[in-house]
């Protein structure tokens, strides 16, 4: 019989080797790197546990966040709110509930090994034109290995979590839907919670932290190759993370004074979608609830010729679309262009921010 005493020691001590990553000799030593990145280990704890300990049971899921405004993960979209269900491939699931009025929907069903390699295959998804809505918002779902009539999220065996998004272009006044699922076919009650059950919980989630801090802390690195500018990098990289296929991912490292901009212009292409968002070294996004961190396609003001300048600083220069550094002098960005044919990479430079 399992020892849940000993289940939970060696969670915590696994915890506490994570947090070697943080000190990692290449990672900056900078005291606000190195507060958000215990910080980080932290939250991510508080999603582990969400996930693998209260939202293990596939015979009884429940939607969750997986991030949110307080724990994040690999560049979260400040546009976004993220619902994730834990899920069995083999299991047929009924997803109902009524849309919001964020722009954008999307239900994708994954293969989530973030815990083992980083990575989260798609196995089957749904967008907003592809489903069959109710004249009032509302929808019914079925999700299962063999197709079914009407709207169908494809499983395969090894799928463990549903993941649905809605975007925003305008987070103060546009609102999500709201949604629940239910096995089909399943047990009435759950089974009363085992030792076992719990010491895999605990592992899974100690293991989650782990895996997950490091691969962002290596994309990090990579991106750290090419400083203050936005290098052509293989997308399948992303979408092996996670990242939806039809959108192109544009991520930079910056390295940002006090007295100094990183100035970003580039035309935007026709697509339905992009934004632009500044990252802490863990790529968090920077603290959108307070601070003006990001800019898409509705809030940004193109200059006469339709381009876009961006002008990163520590404060607001008075010109173009700022954004705000919240006390970082170097992190990493990202840039999405969602549904575009092109992909233009912006260019990027340093100046000072009296030559503004």
């Amino acid at each position: 019989m399992t020892d849940p005493a000993q289940s939970w020691r060696d969670f915590c001590a696994k915890l506490a080797e994570a947090g070697d990553l943080i000190l990692a000799p290449d990672v900056p030593e900078d005291p606000l790197i190195r507060a958000e990145g215990f910080r980080y280990l932290s939250r991510l704890t508080k999603l582990a546990l969400e996930q693998y300990v209260e939202a293990s049971d596939p015979d009884f899921p429940f939607f969750y966040k997986l991030s949110h405004e307080t724990a994040k993960i690999g560049a979260d979209n400040p546009d976004n709110v993220y619902w994730n269900a834990s899920i069995r491939g083999t299991n047929d699931y009924r997803i109902t509930g009524k849309r919001g009025s964020m722009f954008y929907f999307s239900i994708v069903a994954n293969a989530m090994r973030y815990h083992i390699d980083g990575s989260a295959h798609a196995t089957g998804q749904l967008l907003d034109s592809d489903i069959i809505w109710g004249p009032d918002g509302e929808v019914e779902i079925i999700a299962s290995c063999n197709p079914q009539p009407g709207n169908w999220l494809r499983l395969e065996p090894d799928a463990s979590v549903i993941v649905l998004r809605q975007s925003a272009l305008d987070r103060a006044n546009e609102r999500g839907g709201e949604f629940r699922i239910e096995r089909i076919g399943g047990p009435a009650v759950p089974e009363p919670l085992t030792g076992e059950r719990l010491a895999a919980g605990l592992a899974t989630s100690a293991q989650f932290v782990r895996g997950i801090a490091s691969t962002f802390a290596d994309w990090t690195r990579l991106f750290r190759q090419h400083p203050n500018s936005f290098p052509p990098i293989d997308q399948s990289m992303f979408q092996k993370g996670g990242g939806a296929k039809d959108i192109y991912y544009a991520h930079a490292y910056w390295q940002i004074a006090e007295d100094e901009a990183w100035v970003i212009e580039v035309t935007p292409p026709e697509c339905y979608y992009w934004n632009f968002q500044l990252d802490n070294w863990w790529m968090e996004s920077l603290d959108y609830r307070f601070r003006q961190i990001s800019v898409n396609k509705q809030s940004a003001r193109l200059e006469p010729d339709s381009s876009l300048r961006i002008i990163c600083a520590a404060r607001d220069p008075g010109i173009g679309n700022w954004i705000d550094t919240c006390g970082h002098k170097e992190g990493t960005a990202l840039l999405r262009w969602a549904g575009a044919h092109e992909h233009p990479l912006p260019q990027a430079r340093i100046v000072k921010l009296e030559e503004l």
